[in-house]
């Protein structure tokens, strides 16, 4: 078993994957690799909200979404800013009750709300958040 908050030792995605015990979390990179024809990078976070290895996905220097494993289900970071913001609110109605709570709970900041979305399957708050993916990228 991998320590996710040793920064010595640089862990890969398949290591990753075998932390997070949830067949969701490889699907999930998988789709976002094909569909956006990007690659993950793995980084170690100093920060104090949230220290440790977490994956970024990138597609022409803008982050995608980042996702912080977890033990059998992972966080997907999606920040939404101004350009995002009209786009995320015209969709909201159709996704699920899930993330209409976690957008309306999340604060906003110089522009932004950072949202922390928990998958732990391939439900509705997956599509969800494929969405929000979708919406970062064409902004």
């Amino acid at each position: 078993m991998i320590d996710l908050q040793d920064k010595n030792h640089y862990p890969t995605l398949e290591a990753i994957s075998e932390y997070v015990r949830n067949p969701v979390f490889a699907q999930f990179c998988l789709e976002i690799k094909s569909t956006y024809k990007c690659n993950e990078r793995i980084e170690y976070s100093s920060c104090s909200w949230e220290k440790g290895w977490n994956i970024k996905f990138k597609k022409a220097g803008k982050t995608l979404c980042t996702v912080y494993p977890r033990e059998c289900y992972f966080t997907v970071m999606i920040v939404i800013g101004r350009k995002e913001k009209a786009f995320v609110e015209a969709i909201l109605p159709e996704c699920t009750i899930e993330l209409s709570e976690i957008f309306n709970q999340t604060k906003e900041g110089n522009g932004q709300r950072w949202l922390m979305i928990d998958l732990e399957d391939k439900g509705n708050l997956y599509n969800d958040v494929f969405r929000l993916i979708q919406i970062r990228r064409n902004s």
